[in-house]
């Protein structure tokens, strides 16, 4: 018995010992495959150290204490880290490991780039939490760093490619940022909350953060300023690590090709206050489909144009900048921009906006409500038509050639950038009056470009706007008692290449407290060399063009009386009188243009009875009897009204 017992005891302390030895030569590897990553550091002239390494074989809990990691090329991060500790440790082969979780405790990181000014990045993130961790066990080959930020993102987007886990996660960071004593760009950067989920070897599924705040020195000569901002609920969907890399390699720079990075960028607020008394606010915010273009997206470019020493551009450099950035935006599409409410606090008062949103089609600001020196404006809508800041851009800059006047085909050029423009719903303080200004709507469009100058365009407006005594043009309103004219327009205009013909359909302007006017004029044979900003050649084309019918219509909505009325006051006549006496001398008139052409004697007659009753409507049709030349026309038109009306066949009428 006492044998069994001795032999029982022998193997527990063999099995003891065993498993103690499997366990300590467990924690030898751990430590010597540590020690080999760290020495491949140093061999490349870094430096690399680490504390005690401890590995529990039951659990594979690997932790690693004190590792503080100096590349060799100093642009990359100064890294220490307090403590690394990973549950479930365990390696495929001698180039990935895995793990059930990894958590890293007291991380400081700095990172120095010297691309043109030295800055210093220092982070500091007390925890961060990966679940589901698989990566390499030594950092991945990316391109020599130069100093640059573009080649460090590059780096670090190589080694995120090699990643994957469920989720990452840390509570806080912040970061702090040197770009020099009294130089713009100092400050601190506070991030909570950050989580990452499901990253796949640079696919990143949402990345979200709770709120992050900043606090930032503006360099201002004599004038040390700070602006902070917070931005809460941001996030990230569907980011894409391998079109960033590719736009940013030099060897696929001739990829024509657009690649999307982010599915969607978002905000729930964001708050800046730059200045005593300035606060902005804005609400959510969403940036959906980001994608670039490698041939034309080329961030290190862009960070070249800024001057090192900040010195002021020259008009030549100034318009190279700009050609430069509108080379860059043609590289960056974005599907669609939608801001919510936002409002600006200042000394004068509050402005408040809605909405600005932005798609392929067009650009609107909606909602908008701002004090003026004369009182509050408000305005509903306003939109540009196939807005694209490219466009826009380069259109301007061909305007900044230095000691040149820009051309008038330069200038028509913005019919090139956009297709139309909109205004909605303003109320708006007429000058220094309590009266307002209303516009319900003015609506611009435009189409069929010959060169920069449109061959098919249409204008809406409807508004309603004060008269002003200060005007002589108006008193003879305001005496009549009219305070304020509501205005009806609508006015459309086209060109047909293959016909040659020209409409003006409709023309109508809705004068509601006096009258309603109406105008159709067509042309015909009006050729495309007419369309051109040479005076010269206008004149010349001009020749070709032939009157085609001309059919005018007026609605009295008392015009009538206010011009008997005005008549009345300047001959010091009674009402009748003086209706009577311009119908006579209508009639007189007409009598002598009706010697020389018969068909005019109905459209005086129609005249003449329009002013004798109140309220009706006036048509006259003009129909040519031939071919008359519009320019043959004009010049007869300024000699002889008589001879050259005689061209035309009259058609007048009149009726309530």
């Amino acid at each position: 018995m006492k044998r069994v017992l001795i032999g029982l005891v022998v193997a527990a302390a063999l099995a003891a010992g065993g498993w103690f030895g499997v366990n300590l030569y467990a924690q030898h590897r751990a430590t010597a495959e540590i020690d080999a990553a760290f020495e491949q550091i140093r061999a490349q002239g870094g430096k690399a150290s680490h504390g005690k390494v401890a590995f529990d074989l039951m659990s594979r809990t690997l932790t690693v204490d004190d590792i503080v990691i100096e590349p060799g090329q100093p642009e990359l991060a100064l890294l220490k880290i307090a403590k690394v500790t990973a549950f479930g440790d365990r390696q495929a082969d001698e180039d990935r490991f895995s793990a059930d979780s990894i958590e890293l405790g007291g991380v400081d990181a700095a990172i120095t780039y010297t691309d043109r000014t030295k800055v210093k990045a220092t982070y500091k993130i007390p925890q961060i939490t990966a679940r589901d961790f698989s990566g390499p066990t030594r950092a991945a080959n990316g391109a020599p760093l130069s100093g640059s930020l573009i080649d460090m993102y590059r780096f670090a987007l190589v080694q995120y490619a090699t990643v994957s886990a469920s989720s990452i996660m840390a509570p806080t960071i912040t970061v702090n940022v040197d770009a020099g004593a009294g130089k713009a760009g100092n400050g601190d950067f506070v991030y909570s909350g950050l989580a990452i989920q499901n990253i796949n070897r640079g696919k990143v599924e949402t990345t979200k953060t709770d709120r992050i705040t900043y606090t930032l020195d503006l360099a201002q000569p004599g004038k040390p300023a700070k602006m902070t901002g917070e931005l809460s609920g941001v996030a990230a969907y569907d980011f894409d690590a391998s079109a960033v890399g590719v736009a940013l390699d030099p060897q696929q720079s001739g990829d024509d090709s657009f690649h999307r990075i982010y599915r969607r960028l978002s905000a729930d607020s964001y708050t800046v206050t730059a200045a005593p008394g300035v606060r902005v606010q804005t609400g959510s915010i969403i940036v959906d489909d980001i994608a670039i273009r490698p041939s034309k997206f080329r961030l290190a470019e862009m960070m070249a144009l800024v001057p090192a020493d900040h010195a002021i551009l020259t008009p030549a450099q100034s318009r190279v900048t700009m050609e430069k950035i509108a080379d860059f935006l043609e590289g960056l599409q974005i599907g669609k921009i939608e801001i919510g409410k936002q409002s600006v606090e200042t000394p004068q008062g509050t402005a408040n906006l809605r909405a600005v949103k932005y798609d392929q089609t067009e650009f609107a600001l909606e909602g908008l409500d701002a004090p003026t020196p004369q009182g509050q404006l408000r305005l509903e809508r306003f939109a540009l038509k196939s807005f694209r800041m490219v466009d826009l851009l380069r259109w301007a800059t061909g305007l900044t050639n230095p000691g040149q006047t820009p051309s008038p085909d330069q200038m028509l050029g913005l019919f090139r950038v956009l297709e139309g423009a909109e205004i909605k719903g303003v109320v708006s303080p007429y000058k220094s009056t309590r009266q307002l200004v209303t516009i319900d709507t003015i609506s611009l469009n435009w189409g069929q470009l010959v060169g920069s100058i449109p061959s098919k365009a249409n204008l809406i407006v409807k508004m309603v706007t004060p008269t002003d005594p200060a005007n002589p043009a108006q008193r003879p309103l305001i005496m009549a008692g009219v305070d304020k004219l509501a205005i009806d327009l609508d006015l459309g205009a086209a060109w047909t290449e293959s016909s040659g013909a020209f409409a003006l359909a409709p023309a109508t302007i809705d004068l509601g407290n006096l009258a309603r006017a109406q105008a159709r004029l067509a042309l015909a044979n009006v050729p495309r060399g007419l369309f051109t900003t040479d005076p010269v050649q206008a004149m010349s084309q001009a020749k070709q063009i032939e009157t085609g019918a001309i059919e005018l219509s007026l609605r009295d909505s008392g015009v009538v009386d206010l011009v008997v009325a005005q008549f009345s006051r300047m001959q010091n006549l009674s009402r009748d009188a003086a209706r009577s006496a311009i119908v006579e001398t209508i009639r007189a008139q007409g009598a002598k243009i009706a010697a020389a052409n018969l068909d005019a004697r109905v459209a005086v007659d129609a005249l003449a009875g329009f002013v004798e009753t109140s309220g009706q409507m006036l048509t006259i049709k003009l129909t040519p009897l031939g071919k008359v030349p519009v320019v043959q026309l004009m010049d007869v038109l300024s000699r002889e009204p008589i001879v050259a009306l005689a061209q035309f066949r009259i058609e007048a009428s009149t009726g309530l």
